[in-house]
């Protein structure tokens, strides 16, 4: 519901919608490709009540209320921007979110709140993405934020991953008195917020103030500890954990099935090139601490936001010639336009209707061109995007000495080999009997996020951990009673 005092009323909504917009600043492409530093230009205060005061307070529902996975109330954290009252603001997005200083960063805003604001029709849509970063920053500078702690009822959870989905559901159960540990495979917490995203989108020094917030409330963590390897969730039952929660992601790689020279020197992962392109060197696993060795000629295979921040870190680590293939025209692509659009203005060239069929090697060894054959969209598929087909005999090759292969990600089978009674599928996703609770085939064992539905938003999976949160609340308080 929103809190906009009744005088708004008098004030002119047509007016506010002929208020002039002015779109975000982002540091030039030539000196923000020389570092990994954040892109955009943060609002100062008096920016932020003037873009705020373009919102003309939609009558509940709002329709970025409704696009919004979270349901942020922001029309009324919009009003209290502009009135100058940010960390109130701020208050806001806590109620309803658990990483909004990430969320307001890295969320595709333009498919979500900002796309659903109604002044798309004549004018350009509230800026709400950046001025929820700017709230909550504002928040955090001048006087911290506390998540507020539960009085202790004696009840220990278990999360798996500490990424957006382990992340909300900490969030809650911490809120309601559970004793929360995050179980992680890697050093640090974060999972996709740290090795996943680049601090050019998401600068590494918000998550980890992000962070102190969970340690202070009294989030434990456990490193370098591989559930299904280490450890296994029976053991944590075992260890006197109530209530386990899975949210493992979805960050298997998927391959390049059947196609030549995919083990060269030369030809990476997404994952492995974006975690030791972005990742200083003591938060990476041992396996991937030995630096990249990368060529001036890189091509990026994939259309998603993983190609695209593929594509941005390979032009900051100093390639001179960056190159995305994709076997669909960008029409098809599911990646973000934002995104798509600062790479162009970085450097980085596009080729559709490509699809790479083998990587060569030259006299080294290593990677000297990629194969590739011209493709033509043909019928739809299931999901409605068109098959693309190959043309016959137009094979051709690219010159490259480094390949970066972003296709796409598969769950990791392990916790479900390792977990008897536990259903999964399609290749390893957990099955859940009911996706707002997240409850699984094994009793106390509840899972969300990409590891449930596959690769998707930070905020979908964040989300997921929030309602599966309140989900064991209600399981331990009723199901096994104090």
């Amino acid at each position: 519901m929103q809190a906009v005092p009744s005088e708004f009323l008098a004030i002119d909504r047509k007016e506010r919608a002929n208020r002039p917009f002015f779109d975000l600043d982002l540091r030039p492409p030539e000196v923000r490709t020389c570092d990994f530093e954040d892109v955009v230009i943060e609002f100062d205060p008096e920016r932020a009540m003037v873009e705020a005061s373009r919102c003309i307070h939609c009558p509940d529902p709002a329709p970025c209320m409704t696009a919004c996975p979270t349901s942020n109330d922001i029309p009324s954290a919009m009003w209290l921007i502009e009135q100058g009252r940010f960390a109130e603001a701020a208050g806001i997005y806590h109620k309803t979110s658990s990483l909004p200083e990430v969320c307001g960063r890295v969320c595709p805003h333009e498919a979500l709140c900002q796309g659903s604001c109604v002044l798309n029709k004549h004018q350009q849509p509230v800026l709400c993405g950046e001025l929820e970063a700017f709230a909550v920053d504002y928040e955090r500078r001048t006087q911290g934020y506390i998540i507020p702690v539960g009085t202790p009822i004696g009840k220990k959870v278990a999360i798996i991953g500490a990424g957006p989905a382990g992340l909300g559901c900490a969030d809650i159960l911490i809120q309601k008195g559970y004793d929360v540990t995050i179980f992680e495979s890697k050093p640090a917490p974060g999972g996709l917020l740290v090795y996943g995203i680049p601090n050019f989108k998401l600068p590494k020094d918000v998550w980890q103030e992000k962070w102190e917030e969970f340690e202070n409330a009294g989030v434990k963590f456990v490193p370098n500890t591989y559930i299904g390897k280490d450890k296994t969730i029976d053991g944590l039952f075992e260890e006197g954990f109530e209530a386990v929660f899975i949210g493992v992601g979805s960050e298997i790689d998927a391959k390049m099935e059947d196609t030549p020279g995919t083990d060269l020197p030369g030809v990476y992962e997404a994952t492995d090139f974006l975690i030791r392109g972005n990742v200083e060197a003591e938060q990476l696993p041992e396996n991937m601490r030995k630096p990249l060795e990368i060529g001036k000629r890189i091509v990026v295979i994939g259309g998603g936001d993983t190609a695209s921040d593929c594509l941005r870190t390979a032009l900051r680590l100093g390639a001179e010639d960056v190159t995305c293939l994709y076997r669909r025209t960008e029409k098809e692509m599911p990646g973000g336009k934002k995104d798509r659009q600062m790479a162009r203005e970085e450097g980085a060239k596009y080729r559709f209707l490509t699809q790479p069929v083998k990587f060569i090697p030259g006299a080294d060894g290593k990677l000297a061109a990629v194969e590739c054959i011209e493709m033509k969209l043909g019928e739809p598929d299931a999901k409605g995007r068109r098959k693309p087909v190959p043309v016959e005999n137009s094979n051709f090759s690219v010159a490259a000495d480094t390949a970066v292969l972003a296709l796409g990600y598969w769950p990791d089978p392990i916790i479900s080999k390792t977990t008897p009674d536990l259903e999964t599928h399609d290749w390893g996703l957990v099955t859940v009997k009911n996706k707002t609770t997240g409850q699984t085939s094994r009793e106390g064992v509840f899972s969300g996020g990409d590891c449930v539905t596959g690769p998707d938003l930070v905020v979908t999976a964040m989300v997921a951990g929030r309602k599966a949160g309140d989900a064991i609340d209600e399981y331990l308080r009723n199901v096994i009673p104090t």
